[in-house]
């Protein structure tokens, strides 16, 4: 039996994040109080016979600052009857939050006292640093789309190969920002760049004609053995520790040819070594 804890920022994604795990199978519940979490396990799981293994429930600022200080212990009552119990938090930048409630013209849940969103939306950062620092799983919801948002946890949240750990790989751009959401970042800028030759410019890492410039180069295979072999070493670390999710992010200047090219071969490793690993080009355009 297992249970996902969603909680995170208003305006982040909840809702699109407790919908798909709705869609995969999961009993939901929105805004449950947290003094009510252990009882809600005690009557919906515990109970015989038992309808629901799969539950996901939301717990966020609207459950006010003490109930929040609650949740620790509501799960550890729930973790040791043995239950499979994870926390996906989802988070955004202030800029996006404010762009967000302003084109739905929705209020955020603490600004009903009158303060202005932007201390709103502070407020609620400090309100939840605590679940935030013992999330599981965190996904920054800045530059996703719901559909890339819905992808991505499936892709991390729903997982059917029976591997013990889901990763992902993702390609970035350093000039659009280091990913927040990442365990592992690795730097490809050192590598030959297609961009400066002018037939592979439009071109992606992922194209017949970029992949033989790279692999034309010997250090393009010594650093995907690096960070392979890396890699290789040290996830089974990871996966004694009962780590479920792992995001390993290639860089490269823009995020369109070494990084996309990389991830790729490393995504493929990966999975050659039985491990659940999906790809995700974040600024490929």
């Amino acid at each position: 039996m297992k249970l996902v804890i969603v909680s995170g920022l208003s305006g982040s994604g909840k809702t699109v994040a407790l919908h798909t795990l709705e869609d995969a199978g999961y009993f939901c519940v929105d805004n449950l109080p947290v003094a009510l979490l252990p009882k809600f396990i005690d009557t919906t799981i515990l109970s015989t016979p038992t309808f629901y293994d799969l539950i996901a429930v939301a717990i966020d600022a609207r459950s006010g600052i003490d109930d929040v200080h609650q949740l620790d212990d509501a799960i550890k009552q729930i973790r040791q009857l043995n239950f499979i119990t994870e926390i996906l938090f989802l988070t955004s930048d202030t800029k996006k939050l404010v762009s967000r409630f302003s084109e739905t013209r929705r209020k955020h849940p603490l600004s009903r006292s009158g303060i202005p969103l932007i201390e709103a939306i502070n407020l609620e950062k400090n309100l939840l640093q605590n679940i935030y620092s013992n999330a599981d799983l965190i996904i920054d919801t800045t530059s996703l789309n719901v559909h890339q948002l819905r992808r991505k946890i499936v892709q991390r949240l729903l997982p059917d190969t029976g591997a013990d750990m889901a990763i992902l790989v993702q390609s970035f751009g350093f000039k659009h920002s280091l990913p927040n959401d990442t365990d592992f970042v690795f730097d490809v800028r050192c590598l030959p760049n297609p961009h400066w030759e002018t037939a592979l410019r439009p071109l992606t890492g992922r194209d017949d004609a970029v992949i033989r410039y790279l692999e034309s180069f010997d250090e393009v295979d010594a650093m995907h053995q690096s960070i392979t072999d890396f890699l290789k070493t040290w996830l089974p670390s990871f996966v004694r520790e009962n780590r479920s999710y792992m995001t390993i992010s290639i860089g490269c200047t823009g995020g369109q040819h070494r990084s996309v090219y990389m991830a790729e071969k490393i995504a493929r490793a990966l999975q050659q070594s039985t491990y659940h690993a999906s790809v995700h080009h974040r600024d490929l355009t």
